[in-house]
């Protein structure tokens, strides 16, 4: 072995090397004002609706109290699920009071039980978005015991007549009630039979209550988890600041956790339920045994993968900037309200979210597998609601619609997005940096027609919320108008039928008309734009482009071709445009293949309709503190394949990137029918090859 000398030269040559490290870049601990920059993607898929419901009218009570627009809706229906008893009817709980069953096939409504009127006057679902009759849960062995639950909010002589059986939050103005009803004939449309109630908690704030109590469906007889009723209480409204603050991380106490009883034991403090032994802290002093996980503000919804890993998944309503979804396990801390979603939540700053400490990863906190934040518009109040709240789903697994197999789906409450993200992609990540990636589904009617769920419920509150069916089958309800859609199908964005024209090998001179022929090459199989554009008069418009004369004019039509911008790519904002729609100089569509997403002009699908150019695509968030759009087309240059299709009759253009499966951008516009193709630029240089154009005559 060869023995190292440390002499002084030595000595002095290893100290002069160590000073020489540059210093750590300093950790910038300051507010983050864009928490989530990735937006959810486009899918290239949609969903076909087919209203099969419209449940009645409905009012607050008492209605002389309702002060917030919010709760003025056509109903207040909250779910739609499937009576666990092969009836195949299904049930739908009104916050305003009544529960329904719909017949199996005909939907047919009916009132099984009116649990405002049971509970009157003590009743209470005038202020709070989630207050009243919130949820019900039927046991899995309904058909042979007839037992069910509901969870509803008291307030009135109640919060002096009736006592909390865990510990309230001080100045308590509402209960949150939890029964169990048992139905003399479970067979009938009409509930008869007794109810008992089996928990009691109690809450400071109109928000953040109980929400849904629910059965594990992958639990079987025999297994400990079988029979065993899960509770989402949320954190009263107030679990970060005040005389609650720290409720959700306190383990003494009930609020901002999931709990899980019982409902045929009798070990609870109040004798009317037990407290399952493997619950993560029975039996423990000074902790609620009935936690199962903690850490929450407002834990929506929950629901079980009922294959692959079977996990347990929650949706997390956050403060002012996180929506998100999490794996919940026995002792689940979700970190609220020290953390919302993987950022340090300040109760000194209501506007901003702030980094993760560098030794987070000894709190061990359950980050989200998945999440979007606010972007809410400029000048908007950071304390006020910026219109966004995440309602779970679940991950699907039936048999009819083999395209959403292992998707968890989900929406957007307020503005109605259908959102979901891939089962598989969803992974835990301690550190909080890694999330799976958002997909943004289309909608379309049964005709085909795009919609959007704010046209279908004819409001731009939707307040929209997925169900299911016994067989996973989804389904949409919306308060906005009380209706009720099932997923019938889905289709492919932009898929229709193109053909029988079909234009090819147009790289001729003669084949095109530049707007500056000077400008332009023809030569090696390729269309090459040699000199960049200038702007010209007019409304604002790409400035150098030429259109395709080979062939007709098409409708409906695909473009396929590859395309390279030959501007240096040290310039940011290069790019080239593929023209199609096209009827003048002053009208058409073009898609902006760009390096540059950050401002508005680059890198999206717009319309020149005899006015400047119109973004139409999606994708452009401009509230963003660094506004951008779709990710950038193209980086680099090489050459990329590039494909554009536009359905005539639906208005829907798609535009693909080297062969992905989704679009990189997508819009919905009627303006142009049909029109000529055309590639071009503003004020760069680019070429083409291998062009071919598939399509309908234009009529």
């Amino acid at each position: 072995m060869t023995r190292l000398r440390w002499s002084v030269p030595t000595i002095l040559a290893l100290a002069a090397s160590l000073l020489a490290v540059p210093p750590a870049t300093a950790r910038d601990d300051g507010p983050i004002k864009d928490p989530i920059p990735d937006d959810p993607a486009p899918a290239g898929m949609g969903l076909v609706l087919q209203e099969v419901a419209q449940l009645p009218k409905s009012e607050p009570t008492p209605p002389e109290l309702v002060t917030d627009p919010r709760l003025k809706r056509h109903n207040r229906i909250n779910y739609v699920g499937e009576i666990p008893d092969g009836s195949g009817r299904l049930f739908v709980p009104d916050l305003n009071g009544k529960l329904y069953f719909l017949d199996g096939k005909t939907k047919e409504q009916k009132v099984y039980l009116d649990v405002g009127a049971t509970f009157a006057p003590d009743f209470f679902s005038a202020q709070g978005l989630g207050q009243g009759f919130g949820f019900t849960a039927f046991h899995p062995e309904f058909k042979k015991n007839g037992k069910f639950y509901t969870v509803h909010v008291e307030a009135g002589e109640a919060l002096k007549t009736k006592t909390p059986d865990l510990t309230p939050q001080p100045r308590t103005a509402y209960h949150g009630v939890v029964d169990e009803w048992t139905a003399t004939d479970p067979s009938s449309d009409t509930f008869q039979g007794t109810r008992r109630e089996l928990l009691r908690v109690g809450f400071s704030g109109r928000i953040h209550g109980i929400q849904q109590i629910d059965f594990s469906p992958n639990a079987r007889p025999g297994d400990a988890d079988y029979g065993k009723l899960y509770m989402a209480v949320g954190d009263g409204g107030n679990g970060n600041v005040g005389d609650n603050g720290g409720d959700p991380q306190n383990l003494g106490v009930p609020q901002g956790k999931i709990l899980r009883i019982d409902p045929a034991g009798n070990d609870s403090a109040n004798g009317k339920y037990g407290i399952p032994a493997d619950n993560p802290y029975a039996g423990q002093a000074g902790k609620v045994g009935e936690i199962y996980a903690h850490g929450m503000r407002d834990p929506h919804r929950f629901s079980w993968d009922t294959k692959g890993s079977k996990r347990m998944f929650l949706a997390h309503i956050g403060e002012h900037a996180i929506e998100s979804i999490h794996q919940i396990s026995p002792g689940s801390n979700l970190g609220w309200s020290e953390r919302e979603g993987a950022f340090r939540f300040d109760k000194a700053d209501r506007c901003f979210l702030y980094p993760l400490p560098a030794d987070d990863i000894k709190n061990g906190y359950e980050y989200p597998l998945a999440a979007y934040d606010h972007d809410p518009p400029v000048g908007h109040s950071c304390t006020s609601d910026s219109g966004h709240a995440i309602s779970g789903g679940y991950v699907y697994r039936g048999g009819h619609l083999p395209a959403l197999r292992g998707k968890y789906l989900f929406t957007d409450i307020v503005d109605g997005r259908l959102l979901y993200t891939e089962e598989r992609d969803m992974r835990r990540d301690p550190t909080g940096q890694k999330r799976a990636q958002i997909y943004q589904l289309a909608a379309y009617d049964t005709a085909g027609n795009p919609v959007t769920m704010r046209q279908l419920a004819g409001d731009n509150r939707v307040d929209l919320r997925f169900g299911m069916d016994a067989k996973g089958e989804p389904y949409l309800l919306a308060k906005a108008n009380g209706k009720i859609w099932k997923i019938v199908g889905t289709r492919t964005f932009a898929d229709c039928k193109t053909g029988p024209v079909r234009v090819s090998h147009a790289t001729r001179a003669g084949d095109w008309t530049p707007v500056t022929p000077s400008k332009w090459r023809f030569e090696n199989g390729q269309v090459v734009l040699a000199e960049a554009g200038a702007e010209r008069p007019g409304p604002r418009r790409p400035f150098e482009y030429a259109v395709l004369q080979k062939g007709p004019a098409v409708g409906s039509s695909r473009i396929d071709a590859k395309v390279r911008l030959d501007t240096p790519v040290e310039v940011s904002n290069r790019d080239v445009i593929i023209v199609f729609g096209y009827k003048s100089d002053t009208e058409f569509y073009y898609a902006h293949l760009s390096s540059d997403n950050t401002i508005y002009p680059h890198n999206g699908i717009f319309v020149v309709n005899n006015a400047d150019r119109l973004r139409i695509d999606g994708q452009w968030n401009g509230n963003r503190q660094a506004p951008k759009g779709a990710p950038p087309a193209i980086k680099d240059a090489a050459w990329h394949d590039v494909q554009v299709e536009h359905c005539a009759g639906t208005g829907e253009i798609a535009v693909y990137v080297d062969g992905g499966r989704k679009p990189i951008m997508t819009a919905v516009d009627t303006t142009f029918g049909s029109g000529r193709v055309g590639f071009g630029s503003f004020d760069n240089v680019g070429r083409l090859r291998d062009l071919t154009v598939t399509g309908t005559p234009a009529q």
